[in-house]
């Protein structure tokens, strides 16, 4: 390795260190969203499969607690230390396909992106997708540097760990048959076993997931599959798609993606190869995606596997020589900007989840999901619950009991009576916290709770309580004694894509 090799491996492990410090700062001082909440009580009960997702997450924020805690920065940990493997996987990659000073680009670029800064920040099932997506992405890379088909064994554990991280991933397998048919030297492949076992070793590390499916009446399936369906078509939801993709990748890294896969698209955009792994890995979950954003809501965070792919195509930019003066300035220009920019949008934003400052303390997309106030708001909960003498706390969805649960006093009874599904996994309550007297904690409405009203013959306010962010009401939580049920208070009835 020359000097300036060595130079350059240096400052991008340096750059890429310092993020992940600044996130591990920006992970102590920001609340849990209500996602994360729910999935730390999956952490508590560990199993091969849930409700909503396989069991990625579930394990990571295990891992995580282990280590620093029932905290914040406990539950975020390991997420965010998974950049560094994640950034090793996109760096070799790049380095095998590119090079060198395409590789330090790409690890920098997909560093300083939201999706990765944010993605790795706020636990959900993409962040362990994000690192292992990354490394299906390096194996395959070694296949084509070597030629060995035991490299494929290794594509098939990334591919088995990463579908038990969210079932995006099986958008892989059509992408790896679409790069080996469109690469000629690469079809031999077809004719080896090598190819076949690296699918059944995915197979292999992904079947606990398809056997607690299984026992569970395939709900999990049902539930993210069935977002497939087309009900009717709303091509408006392709118009909230892209500007998010913009902000997720950040303006200048997005203009660079857009660029690098021009270019990539070129047969002097570099070897044929290399750019049909990229672009297939790219192209196949992103065309999936903008269909389906014709007739239902692409949540931004679920194009998190096209991120490694994207990356090394935006540092390809910097490298192509296809441009012409005025291109090239605009590539220069963004990939000069495009690490400040990053940074700064993502401190701008943890700043204003946790404060609302920027926008004069108004409301703005993080203020509901981000559980600023809760530890106050909990408090005055606790302090009701006991003042009233209730042996347990009801909460009319998920989010709401994830976070009473983690914000609450260590082993506090709380419990969402309803969609018992996805508590599937966890001991069920015990009988005698139920017969007692109850408290129910929902937000201030303008009736009550169907299921309150048709489960327990006497109900009384006892309290009402505000989530502020500063000055800002974020919501107000009423407080409702109940007593003397007229039936199960558990509502074990199935949910609708079960019935």
């Amino acid at each position: 390795m020359s000097p300036n090799e060595d130079r350059l491996v240096r400052n991008t492990t340096l750059t890429v260190m310092a993020l992940v410090v600044l996130r591990l700062v920006a992970a102590a001082w920001t609340p849990l969203t209500f996602d994360e909440a729910y999935y730390w009580i999956w952490s508590k009960h560990l199993a091969f499969g849930y409700y909503d997702h396989p069991p990625g997450v579930a394990l990571v924020i295990r891992l995580g607690t282990m280590i620093a805690g029932d905290t914040e920065l406990g539950v975020r940990l390991i997420s965010i230390l998974l950049a560094l493997p994640m950034s090793f996987a996109v760096f070799r990659t790049a380095e095998i396909l590119f090079g060198r000073r395409v590789a330090a680009n790409a690890t920098i670029l997909l560093n300083v992106t939201l999706m990765a800064a944010v993605g790795t920040l706020i636990v959900t099932p993409d962040s362990p997708l994000l690192v292992t997506s990354s490394f299906v992405l390096f194996f395959l890379a070694k296949v084509l540097e070597s030629g060995r088909g035991a490299w494929w064994l290794a594509v098939g554990v990334a591919t088995g760990l990463a579908l038990a991280s969210k079932y995006t991933a099986m958008f892989f397998g059509p992408a790896i048959v679409i790069w080996l048919i469109s690469v000629p030297k690469l079809r031999r492949w077809f004719a080896s076993p090598w190819l076949y076992l690296g699918g059944l070793t995915a197979l292999a590390v992904f079947s606990p997931v398809i056997l607690w499916n299984a026992d569970h009446h395939w709900v999990s399936f049902i539930k993210q599959l069935g977002r497939s369906e087309v009900i009717q078509f709303k091509p408006a939801f392709i118009g909230e798609l892209i500007p998010t993709q913009i902000a997720f990748a950040t303006p200048f890294v997005f203009v660079l993606g857009a660029m690098g896969l021009y270019a990539l698209s070129r047969r002097d955009g570099g070897a044929l190869a290399s750019r049909a792994l990229v672009n297939a890995m790219f192209w196949t979950i992103t065309l999936y995606f903008l269909w389906h954003s014709l007739h239902a809501r692409v949540e931004a965070n679920w194009f998190a596997p096209v991120y490694p792919p994207l990356a090394i195509a935006a540092a390809a930019a910097v490298d192509v020589t296809l441009w012409g003066r005025r291109s090239q300035r605009v590539v220069n220009f963004c990939l000069r900007w495009a690490s400040p920019v990053g940074i700064v949008m993502f401190a701008c934003l943890i700043l204003q989840a946790n404060t609302g400052i920027l926008t004069g303390f108004r409301r703005d997309a993080t203020v509901r999901s981000v559980g600023v106030g809760w530890r106050t708001l909990a408090a005055n909960i606790e302090a009701t619950r006991a003042r009233v003498g209730a042996s347990c706390v009801l909460a009319p969805d998920y989010g709401t009991a994830s976070w009473l649960t983690f914000y609450l006093p260590k082993g506090t009874c709380v419990i969402q009576p309803t969609q018992r599904i996805r508590w599937v996994n966890m001991d069920e309550p015990d009988p005698a916290k139920l017969s007692g007297k109850l408290l129910w904690v929902d937000e201030v409405r303008a009736s009550i709770q169907p299921y309150v009203a048709q489960t327990f013959a006497k109900v009384g306010r006892v309290g009402e309580f505000k989530r502020m962010r500063g000055p800002l009401v974020i919501e107000t939580y009423a407080l409702d004694l109940l007593e003397q049920p007229k039936r199960p208070v558990l509502d074990n009835s199935p949910p609708p894509e079960l019935q």
